[in-house]
């Protein structure tokens, strides 16, 4: 009889295999149709310009085009390693990256884990949308709302200093508030984002557990340290590696929409998207801009796989791949 049933299951497997990619498309068309527009985006914006990295290695010229430009090898990156610039923005950009990921994860599990505990349904919805909303802000709200707050002579910061009989501070002029100003706009504007996520975990967790808990005699903030933070760890190690494949990436809208061309604050607020962004703008040349980009890519990359696998070391069920 298992002989029987292994010809069988063999049979089917051949069958299944000859069926091709048709039938798949056929079977789980909708599934397929769902996933095209993420497919599209990635196909239009992350793969087809990659043919584009070539440029990092030439003296583009517009007239000659991508493919007729001078090579110069490696002389792009020299151009921005020898400079003051290369080290400077990879440690703002890796700074400011580090804060946000720590501070944001801190606040999003903090927050996620108070609204849990509210039973009025209704201030529960309440709460969880006012933190949600700063999400759909633009850069540039969020930039004038920042100078509402900041602005020397007549920001909501001074004006309580004042009151208060403290001096003022002239925080334009001030590099070193501003990675705690970044940082604090950014937990402001991403924490009900994260919250949802953190809370759709909570909410799946079986209540028998905590129903069993709660027999042997575990109070809420037992319940929250021997079931409910434990569950959550393969959330928070996920969104954790997916948001350091973005730590050379800068929060290029949100700073730039802050900082603008402010030198004053570049110290400690300038990273490598920015850098980037002025030299197209100031110089017109792509080709350095090019190599940086590639720079970001690689070492994003092998961030990823690195923090990917001291993960799959400590749990294989919790990385990415």
């Amino acid at each position: 009889m298992s002989q029987v049933s292994l010809i069988t299951s063999k049979d089917y497997q051949v069958r299944k295999s000859k069926r091709g990619l048709f039938y798949e498309l056929w079977k789980n068309g909708w599934y397929y149709m769902m996933a095209l527009p993420g497919i599209l985006f990635f196909l239009v914006f992350s793969y087809m310009p990659l043919p584009g990295l070539v440029i990092a290695f030439k003296d583009y010229n517009f007239l000659e085009g991508m493919f007729g430009s001078k090579w110069v090898g490696l002389n792009n990156f020299k151009f921005f390693f020898h400079g003051e610039y290369a080290w400077r923005t990879t440690f703002n950009t890796l700074f400011i990256n580090a804060n946000y990921i720590v501070f944001g994860t801190l606040f999003s599990i903090a927050f996620a884990l108070l609204l849990n505990e509210l039973r009025n349904g209704l201030l529960k919805r309440l709460y969880q949308s006012l933190m949600f909303l700063p999400y759909f802000f633009s850069a540039i709200v969020v930039g004038n709302f920042v100078y509402l707050v900041f602005s020397t002579k007549y920001g909501i910061a001074n004006q309580l200093l004042d009151t208060w009989h403290l001096s003022t501070i002239d925080w334009y002029s001030n590099a070193q508030y501003w990675v705690s100003i970044l940082v604090g706009v950014f937990i402001w504007k991403n924490t009900g984002y994260a919250v949802v996520m953190y809370l759709a975990t909570i909410v799946g967790i079986d209540d028998e557990l905590y129903e069993a808990a709660a027999l042997d005699g575990a109070g809420r903030w037992q319940k929250v340290r021997y079931i409910t933070l434990p569950l959550l760890v393969p959330t928070i190690i996920i969104l954790t590696l997916l948001s350091v494949g973005k730590m050379f990436y800068g929060d290029f809208q949100t700073i730039y929409s802050i900082v603008g061309d402010n030198g004053l604050l570049f110290a400690t607020t300038d990273v490598i998207d920015t850098y980037v962004f002025r030299a197209v703008k100031s110089v017109g040349d792509i080709s350095m801009p090019a190599a940086v980009g590639l720079y970001q890519s690689v070492c994003g990359f092998i961030t990823v796989v690195a923090c990917n696998w001291a993960v799959k070391k400590y749990n294989d069920d919790h990385s990415l791949f």
